[in-house]
C-alpha cells in the first residue's frame, strides 16, 4: 500500500498539470527539502484524504476547501 501511495504522490508532482491545495503544498516542500521527500511526504496526507473520502463518501475536488464538521454535536 505505501509504494502505491508513494506512486499517486509521485504522479502528482510530476504528471498532473491541473492546481490544487495540495500539489501547491508539495511543490512547496519540493522547493526547500528536494522532490523525493516532498514525495514522500504528500504519501500520508493523500491516505488521509483516501480514508476521509472513503468514510464520509464525497468526491475529492480539486482546489475546493471543504468546511469542516463540528465533531461533537452539544443539544
Amino acid at each position: 500500500m505505501r509504494h502505491l501511495l508513494y506512486e499517486a504522490a509521485s504522479a502528482l508532482l510530476t504528471r498532473t498539470r491541473k492546481w490544487s491545495r495540495l500539489r501547491a503544498w508539495e511543490i512547496a516542500v519540493a522547493k526547500r527539502r528536494g522532490m523525493k521527500r516532498a514525495t514522500v511526504a504528500v504519501a500520508p496526507k493523500l491516505a488521509v484524504i483516501l480514508h476521509r473520502m472513503w468514510v464520509t463518501g464525497i468526491k475529492f475536488e480539486f482546489g475546493v476547501r471543504l468546511q469542516r464538521r463540528t465533531r461533537y454535536k452539544f443539544a
